[in-house]
C-alpha cells in the first residue's frame, strides 16, 4: 500500500483496533493464476498473532491458498472532501480514510474442536451481552452438519501496514474547516471521520 509518511500509523495497536471495529474484510490471493478475493468477518485472536476465519466450503479460494502470501484488507470510514469546504478555490476535491492490510500465510484448520472455538469466538463478539444465542446451545448434529459446510482457517500475520489520510498534509486551519463541515453531515462515516481528525489534532 502507498503510504506517504505523514498517513502512516505508526503506533501498532491502534492498527489492532482498527481491525477490531471493522472486522468485515476483504481476503485476496492468487487462485486459478488470477487474483481473487472474498469478503469475510475476520477475528484478530488476542495475541495478535493470527486472523481467524471460515469459508464457504463451495467457495474455491481456499483450495490453493496454501504456501502464498495473502492479503487481508480491513476498511474503516471514508468520505468525500470538497475543496468547497477550504478557504481558497485553488485545490481539488479528495478522499479521508482509514485502512489496515494484514499480511501473512494461511493455515486450513482441519481440527474440530479449533474450529469450534474460533466460531464460538466470533459469534461472542458479533452478539449483544444479553443475546440468548449461544453455539453451546445448538444440536450437535446440527454444527456437526454446519462444520462440514464451511473451512476453518486462521492467517499467520508477518506484516501489518496501516493508514490514516485525514487531510494531516494540509493546514490546521483547513483541518479545521474540513472538520465543521464534516459535523454538519449526519452519516455515519463523516462523523467518524470528522472524530477521527479531531482526535489527530490533539481535540
Amino acid at each position: 500500500m502507498y503510504i506517504p509518511s505523514h498517513f502512516e500509523i505508526k503506533d501498532r495497536s491502534i492498527a489492532y483496533r482498527i481491525m477490531r471495529e471493522n472486522s468485515f474484510a476483504t481476503l485476496f490471493s492468487q487462485h486459478d493464476g488470477a487474483p481473487y478475493a472474498t469478503h469475510l468477518p475476520l477475528i484478530l485472536d488476542e495475541n495478535h498473532m493470527y486472523l481467524y476465519g471460515h469459508f464457504a466450503r463451495p467457495n474455491p479460494q481456499w483450495k490453493d491458498i496454501g504456501n502464498q502470501t495473502v492479503l487481508a484488507v480491513f476498511h474503516g470510514p471514508h468520505c468525500y472532501i470538497s475543496p468547497s469546504w477550504y478557504e481558497t478555490n485553488l485545490a481539488v476535491p479528495t478522499w479521508n480514510y482509514v485502512t489496515v492490510h494484514a499480511y501473512g500465510e494461511v493455515e486450513l484448520i482441519d481440527d474440530e474442536n479449533e474450529l469450534m472455538v474460533s466460531l464460538n469466538d466470533m459469534v461472542l463478539k458479533y452478539e449483544s451481552p444479553n443475546s440468548s444465542y449461544s453455539l453451546k446451545d445448538i444440536d450437535p448434529g446440527f454444527l456437526s452438519g454446519l462444520y462440514k459446510g464451511v473451512q476453518g482457517f486462521k492467517l499467520k500475520i508477518n506484516k501489518i501496514e496501516g493508514k490514516a489520510k485525514l487531510s494531516q498534509n494540509h493546514s490546521i486551519q483547513r483541518q479545521e474547516l474540513i472538520i465543521q463541515q464534516l459535523e454538519r453531515i449526519k452519516h455515519t462515516d463523516e462523523q467518524k471521520i470528522s472524530s477521527l481528525m479531531k482526535q489527530s489534532l490533539g481535540h
